[in-house]
């Protein structure tokens, strides 16, 4: 009777078995069991002593069913088996495998060979302070480097505040000492600003909307009628009370010297016209209401994408425009997980990432030949004296008739250096005639 009365409390538990549920401690539990199963050791026949058949059959059965449902149950999840890679449920014992975090995806490769086959021919680019950082000008919110983390000497409230309107206005020594610093004229273009040139000579670049305020894309010789400076810069200079104009090379030269420029009009302090916080953007910024519908690539560069209003700009593409994030960290809406179907990424060294973009175009050797016909310009082009720069000209043995049109360089020969030179020096010098009052 004893056996009889176990042999009858081990069947009734067997119910048990057929519960197979999607909890992975419920599937560690099952999985015991059916190896218990296997082995022999409780349910099998020789566990009870009259051998029947059906119990036997019904133990097996059972644990076909398991089986059959886990495999069912992961096929309708569409999703490999959590019975592992050897299919056996005591893999089902193991911690739940964590989700893998997203790659981001370059895609210089893909860009560049889009732009090679003609697919790409309206470039709108976005830059901030990161594209200026190789030419010696420190970008905002780099920890320990950028602008706001060295801004105690200047004994303000808060970083921000040196671009703040209402803290100007009570006291604008601070933006003025900051403003020596950043003036036009104390760095020079890097490549990542002549590979912006280099869109614009290939007729690739629609327009080109910065956060910066040095002036390095009005010196590597981005046509202003390109250019949308959102945030200003110190071309112009006027009172920030009555907005009355006021001579730029007067503001530079009291600025320099440890001056406050003041108003002829209404005696305010007069300031470059550079945009602070809580003044209007600029009208040409609005520009973007008919730029971005048509471009059919946006290029971020160097920018952190948190300041409003211009931050948003890069939503405002059409859906299947694909765009290019080339930057040290991954901003805006670049930090999702799962990015859009048309946004890449390359992080990192921003001149190095743009090197080698530049490379895969085959642009590289035009690039460094803009600069170096750039670099030897600096001096005529400073100077005021015409003589300087024919004496210049002659040296390189070229001659340059009045009126003659720019010309993209073709490279390759000596001649084609010439050429080069000889068109860099006649844009940079009606561009220098633009930019006088502040470079002076």
């Amino acid at each position: 009777m004893s056996k009889a009365k176990s042999s009858k409390d081990k069947r009734t538990t067997q119910p048990a078995v057929v519960r197979v549920t999607r909890n992975s401690s419920t599937h560690s539990r099952q999985a015991d069991s059916l190896q218990s199963q296997a082995s022999g050791t409780s349910l099998g026949p020789q566990a009870h002593p009259g051998g029947r058949q059906s119990d036997s059959g019904l133990v097996q059965d059972l644990r076909l069913m398991s089986v059959s449902e886990l495999k069912a149950s992961a096929a309708r999840r569409r999703r490999p088996s959590k019975t592992g890679s050897s299919g056996t449920a005591g893999s089902l014992s193991g911690p739940r495998p964590q989700a893998s975090p997203s790659i981001p995806k370059s895609g210089l490769g893909t860009i560049a060979r889009l732009i090679k086959l003609g697919r790409l021919k309206n470039i709108v680019v976005v830059a901030g302070a990161g594209i200026s950082t190789a030419s010696g000008i420190p970008d905002f919110r780099t920890p320990g480097t950028g602008l706001y983390a060295n801004l105690e000497k200047y004994n303000i409230p808060y970083p921000e505040a040196i671009f703040n309107i209402d803290y100007f206005s009570n006291d604008p020594r601070p933006f003025f000492s900051l403003a020596k610093e950043l003036y036009p004229g104390n760095h020079q273009p890097n490549y990542v600003h002549y590979f912006i040139r280099m869109l614009h000579q290939k007729g690739l670049l629609l327009r080109m909307y910065t956060q910066n305020i040095d002036g390095l894309e009005r010196m590597c010789g981005i046509p202003e009628d390109q250019l949308v400076e959102a945030h200003g810069s110190f071309e112009t200079a006027s009172c920030h009370l009555c907005y009355t104009l006021y001579p730029a090379e007067e503001a530079k030269r009291a600025i320099m010297c440890g001056s406050v420029p003041t108003c002829s009009f209404c005696q305010a302090t007069v300031k470059p016209n550079v945009v602070f916080f809580g003044e209007d953007l600029p009208e040409k910024y609005f520009q973007h209401t008919t730029d971005f519908p048509k471009a059919d690539l946006l290029m971020i560069m160097g920018t952190s994408l948190k300041i409003e209003p211009f931050a948003s700009l890069v939503n405002t593409v059409r859906p299947a425009v694909p765009r290019l994030l080339l930057n040290r960290d991954a901003v805006g809406p670049f930090e999702r997980k799962t990015l859009r179907r048309g946004d890449y990424m390359e992080l990192g060294d921003l001149s190095e990432s743009v090197q080698r973009l530049a490379q895969i175009l085959g642009w590289h050797q035009e690039i460094e030949e803009l600069m170096w016909g750039h670099e030897n310009q600096c001096v005529p082009q400073l100077g005021s004296s015409a003589m300087e720069e024919q004496a210049a000209q002659e040296r390189r043995g070229v001659e340059v008739p009045p009126g003659r049109q720019h010309k993209t360089s073709s490279l390759g020969t000596t001649g084609a250096r010439s050429g080069s030179e000889e068109s860099d020096a006649s844009e940079t010098d009606s561009m220098s005639t633009e930019s006088s009052g502040p470079s002076n």
